[in-house]
Protein backbone atom coordinates (compact mmCIF):
# COMPACT_ATOMS: atom_id res chain seq x y z
CA UNK A 1 0.00 0.00 0.00
CA UNK A 2 3.09 2.14 0.51
CA UNK A 3 4.49 1.66 -2.58
CA UNK A 4 0.97 2.43 -4.48
CA UNK A 5 0.77 5.65 -2.77
CA UNK A 6 3.51 6.92 -3.40
CA UNK A 7 3.24 5.50 -6.95
CA UNK A 8 0.29 7.47 -7.33
CA UNK A 9 1.75 10.79 -5.95
CA UNK A 10 4.65 10.36 -8.02
CA UNK A 11 2.26 9.14 -11.11
CA UNK A 12 0.15 12.01 -10.39
CA UNK A 13 3.10 15.29 -10.34
CA UNK A 14 4.46 13.55 -13.62
CA UNK A 15 1.16 14.60 -15.31
CA UNK A 16 1.51 18.36 -14.51
CA UNK A 17 5.68 17.57 -15.67
CA UNK A 18 4.20 16.56 -19.35
CA UNK A 19 2.49 19.59 -19.89
CA UNK A 20 5.49 21.46 -19.55
CA UNK A 21 7.07 19.05 -21.87
CA UNK A 22 4.85 19.56 -24.41
CA UNK A 23 4.88 23.59 -23.75
CA UNK A 24 8.47 23.05 -24.51
CA UNK A 25 7.93 20.86 -27.96
CA UNK A 26 5.62 23.26 -29.06
CA UNK A 27 7.91 26.43 -28.10
CA UNK A 28 10.64 24.71 -30.29
CA UNK A 29 8.41 23.51 -32.70
CA UNK A 30 9.58 20.13 -32.71
CA UNK A 31 7.97 17.09 -34.92
CA UNK A 32 6.14 14.08 -32.93
CA UNK A 33 9.01 11.74 -34.86
CA UNK A 34 11.76 13.73 -33.29
CA UNK A 35 10.30 14.04 -30.18
CA UNK A 36 11.17 10.16 -28.94
CA UNK A 37 14.41 10.77 -28.69
CA UNK A 38 14.67 13.70 -26.70
CA UNK A 39 11.89 11.71 -24.24
CA UNK A 40 13.84 8.42 -23.93
CA UNK A 41 17.42 10.63 -22.84
CA UNK A 42 15.76 12.94 -20.85
CA UNK A 43 13.37 10.01 -18.66
CA UNK A 44 17.35 8.39 -18.61
CA UNK A 45 18.73 11.53 -16.71
CA UNK A 46 15.40 11.81 -14.48
CA UNK A 47 15.83 8.22 -13.33
CA UNK A 48 19.46 9.04 -12.42
CA UNK A 49 18.88 12.33 -10.91
CA UNK A 50 16.27 11.09 -8.75
CA UNK A 51 18.31 7.82 -7.60
CA UNK A 52 20.85 9.95 -6.39
CA UNK A 53 18.78 12.53 -4.74
CA UNK A 54 16.98 9.88 -3.26
CA UNK A 55 19.83 8.00 -1.69
CA UNK A 56 20.84 12.08 -0.56
CA UNK A 57 17.25 12.13 1.03
CA UNK A 58 17.68 8.88 2.93
CA UNK A 59 20.74 9.72 4.20
CA UNK A 60 19.37 12.95 5.54
CA UNK A 61 16.36 11.57 7.07
CA UNK A 62 18.65 8.93 9.23
CA UNK A 63 20.87 11.52 10.42
CA UNK A 64 18.43 14.46 11.31
CA UNK A 65 14.60 13.49 12.19
CA UNK A 66 13.60 17.29 11.63
CA UNK A 67 14.50 17.69 8.31
CA UNK A 68 10.97 15.89 7.71
CA UNK A 69 9.62 19.21 9.21
CA UNK A 70 11.27 21.28 6.88
CA UNK A 71 10.08 19.03 4.00
CA UNK A 72 6.75 19.04 5.08
CA UNK A 73 7.01 22.94 5.02
CA UNK A 74 8.33 23.13 1.91
CA UNK A 75 5.50 20.33 0.70
CA UNK A 76 2.72 23.10 1.71
CA UNK A 77 4.66 26.41 0.78
CA UNK A 78 4.95 25.16 -2.72
CA UNK A 79 0.99 24.01 -2.50
CA UNK A 80 0.10 27.25 -2.02
CA UNK A 81 2.18 28.81 -4.64
CA UNK A 82 1.16 26.27 -7.17
CA UNK A 83 -2.84 26.70 -6.61
CA UNK A 84 -1.79 30.93 -7.06
CA UNK A 85 0.01 30.63 -9.81
CA UNK A 86 -1.94 27.08 -11.37
CA UNK A 87 -3.08 29.20 -14.80
CA UNK A 88 0.76 30.81 -15.36
CA UNK A 89 2.03 29.24 -18.16
CA UNK A 90 5.69 28.94 -17.82
CA UNK A 91 8.15 31.06 -20.86
CA UNK A 92 10.20 28.79 -21.83
CA UNK A 93 12.29 31.52 -24.06
CA UNK A 94 13.03 33.11 -20.47
CA UNK A 95 14.62 30.07 -19.03
CA UNK A 96 17.76 30.88 -17.24
CA UNK A 97 19.85 27.16 -18.81
CA UNK A 98 18.08 27.66 -22.07
CA UNK A 99 19.31 31.59 -22.29
CA UNK A 100 22.91 30.41 -21.33
CA UNK A 101 23.10 27.94 -24.14
CA UNK A 102 21.85 30.25 -26.94
CA UNK A 103 24.21 33.01 -25.56
CA UNK A 104 27.71 31.04 -25.07
CA UNK A 105 26.97 27.78 -27.87
CA UNK A 106 26.95 27.88 -31.60
CA UNK A 107 23.16 26.89 -32.21
CA UNK A 108 21.29 26.19 -35.40
CA UNK A 109 18.62 28.21 -37.07
CA UNK A 110 16.80 24.77 -37.42
CA UNK A 111 16.71 21.07 -36.69
CA UNK A 112 18.39 18.35 -38.17
CA UNK A 113 16.29 15.39 -37.57
CA UNK A 114 16.94 14.23 -34.51
CA UNK A 115 20.62 15.15 -33.82
CA UNK A 116 21.36 17.09 -30.99
CA UNK A 117 24.78 18.39 -32.42
CA UNK A 118 25.68 18.50 -36.07
CA UNK A 119 29.30 19.25 -37.78
CA UNK A 120 29.28 22.06 -40.01
CA UNK A 121 32.59 22.52 -41.51
CA UNK A 122 35.06 22.31 -38.92
CA UNK A 123 32.53 23.51 -36.34
CA UNK A 124 30.61 21.19 -34.07
CA UNK A 125 26.91 23.04 -33.89
CA UNK A 126 24.28 22.28 -31.28
CA UNK A 127 20.98 21.85 -32.56
CA UNK A 128 17.00 23.50 -31.04
CA UNK A 129 16.59 19.84 -30.15
CA UNK A 130 19.81 19.80 -27.67
CA UNK A 131 17.72 23.36 -26.27
CA UNK A 132 14.75 20.96 -25.67
CA UNK A 133 17.17 18.49 -23.93
CA UNK A 134 18.39 21.21 -21.58
CA UNK A 135 15.12 22.12 -21.09
CA UNK A 136 13.32 19.37 -20.16
CA UNK A 137 16.61 18.23 -17.75
CA UNK A 138 16.24 21.58 -15.78
CA UNK A 139 12.35 20.99 -15.21
CA UNK A 140 12.43 17.76 -14.10
CA UNK A 141 14.89 18.81 -11.78
CA UNK A 142 12.44 21.78 -10.49
CA UNK A 143 9.90 18.94 -10.28
CA UNK A 144 12.30 16.57 -8.44
CA UNK A 145 12.62 18.63 -5.06
CA UNK A 146 8.54 18.89 -4.71
CA UNK A 147 8.04 14.88 -5.52
CA UNK A 148 10.81 13.53 -3.80
CA UNK A 149 10.24 15.00 -0.35
CA UNK A 150 6.62 14.05 -1.29
CA UNK A 151 6.70 10.28 -0.82
CA UNK A 152 9.28 10.79 2.28
CA UNK A 153 5.70 11.31 4.03
CA UNK A 154 4.26 8.20 2.87
CA UNK A 155 7.59 6.09 3.68
CA UNK A 156 11.07 6.40 4.66
CA UNK A 157 11.72 2.93 3.23
CA UNK A 158 14.54 3.61 0.30
CA UNK A 159 13.60 0.43 -1.68
CA UNK A 160 9.80 1.61 -1.89
CA UNK A 161 10.75 5.13 -2.45
CA UNK A 162 12.98 4.03 -5.29
CA UNK A 163 11.33 1.61 -7.29
CA UNK A 164 8.00 3.53 -6.89
CA UNK A 165 9.82 6.66 -8.72
CA UNK A 166 11.74 4.51 -11.12
CA UNK A 167 8.06 2.85 -12.05
CA UNK A 168 6.12 6.66 -12.08
CA UNK A 169 9.10 8.28 -14.13
CA UNK A 170 9.37 4.72 -17.07
CA UNK A 171 5.87 5.50 -17.96
CA UNK A 172 6.73 9.14 -18.83
CA UNK A 173 7.09 8.63 -22.41
CA UNK A 174 3.99 6.66 -23.16
CA UNK A 175 1.85 9.04 -21.07
CA UNK A 176 3.00 11.75 -22.93
CA UNK A 177 2.19 11.02 -26.04
CA UNK A 178 -1.13 9.54 -24.52
CA UNK A 179 -2.22 12.83 -22.88
CA UNK A 180 0.08 15.43 -25.17
CA UNK A 181 -3.69 16.14 -27.15
CA UNK A 182 -5.23 16.85 -24.03
CA UNK A 183 -3.49 19.38 -21.99
CA UNK A 184 -6.48 21.67 -22.32
CA UNK A 185 -8.97 19.19 -20.71
CA UNK A 186 -6.95 19.00 -17.60
CA UNK A 187 -6.79 22.53 -16.85
CA UNK A 188 -8.29 22.30 -13.19
CA UNK A 189 -5.79 19.55 -12.98
CA UNK A 190 -2.58 21.75 -11.25
CA UNK A 191 -5.34 22.56 -8.46
CA UNK A 192 -5.55 18.87 -7.56
CA UNK A 193 -1.94 18.64 -7.28
CA UNK A 194 -1.60 21.97 -5.16
CA UNK A 195 -4.24 20.12 -3.08
CA UNK A 196 -2.02 16.98 -2.73
CA UNK A 197 1.10 18.55 -1.83
CA UNK A 198 -0.56 20.59 0.99
CA UNK A 199 -1.87 17.35 2.49
CA UNK A 200 1.18 15.63 2.25
CA UNK A 201 2.74 18.11 4.05
CA UNK A 202 0.79 18.57 6.53
CA UNK A 203 1.06 14.78 7.11
CA UNK A 204 4.82 14.93 7.47
CA UNK A 205 4.30 18.04 10.02
CA UNK A 206 1.63 16.15 11.97
CA UNK A 207 4.36 12.97 11.79
CA UNK A 208 5.16 12.99 15.77
CA UNK A 209 1.29 14.50 16.63
CA UNK A 210 -0.91 12.10 14.82
CA UNK A 211 0.45 9.67 11.92
CA UNK A 212 -2.34 9.91 9.34
CA UNK A 213 -2.49 5.88 7.83
CA UNK A 214 -1.08 5.14 4.48
CA UNK A 215 -4.70 4.10 3.53
CA UNK A 216 -6.08 7.07 4.51
CA UNK A 217 -3.12 8.93 2.24
CA UNK A 218 -3.96 6.95 -0.96
CA UNK A 219 -7.68 7.77 -0.52
CA UNK A 220 -6.99 11.61 0.13
CA UNK A 221 -4.66 11.74 -3.14
CA UNK A 222 -7.16 9.28 -5.56
CA UNK A 223 -9.87 10.87 -4.48
CA UNK A 224 -8.35 14.40 -5.28
CA UNK A 225 -7.39 13.52 -8.48
CA UNK A 226 -10.53 12.04 -9.65
CA UNK A 227 -12.26 14.83 -8.76
CA UNK A 228 -10.09 17.37 -10.41
CA UNK A 229 -9.96 15.28 -13.51
CA UNK A 230 -13.75 14.66 -13.48
CA UNK A 231 -14.23 18.95 -12.61
CA UNK A 232 -11.87 19.65 -15.80
CA UNK A 233 -14.26 18.26 -18.00
CA UNK A 234 -17.02 18.94 -16.86
CA UNK A 235 -15.70 22.51 -16.63
CA UNK A 236 -14.89 24.23 -19.48
CA UNK A 237 -11.72 26.18 -19.89
CA UNK A 238 -12.09 30.01 -19.27
CA UNK A 239 -10.77 30.91 -22.25
CA UNK A 240 -13.80 28.96 -23.70
CA UNK A 241 -16.40 30.34 -21.74
CA UNK A 242 -15.06 33.83 -22.51
CA UNK A 243 -14.98 33.23 -26.18
CA UNK A 244 -18.29 34.05 -28.02
CA UNK A 245 -20.96 31.71 -29.74
CA UNK A 246 -20.28 31.57 -33.46
CA UNK A 247 -23.20 33.38 -35.01
CA UNK A 248 -23.84 31.80 -38.47
CA UNK A 249 -23.76 33.60 -41.99
CA UNK A 250 -26.75 35.18 -42.82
Amino acid sequence: MAFLTGYLIEKSLSVDNIFVFLMIFTYFAVPAEFQKRALVIGIIGAIVLRAVMILIGTWLLAKFHWILYVFGLFLVVTGDKMWLFADNKPDVGNNPLVRWCRKHLPITERLHGDRFTVLIGSQRWFTPLFLVLAAIGITDVIFAVDSIPAIFAITDDPFIVMTANIFAILGLRALYFLLADMAERFHLLSYGLAVILVFIGAKMLLLDVYKIPVAVALAVVAGVLAVAIVASIVAKPKAQEAAPAATPDA
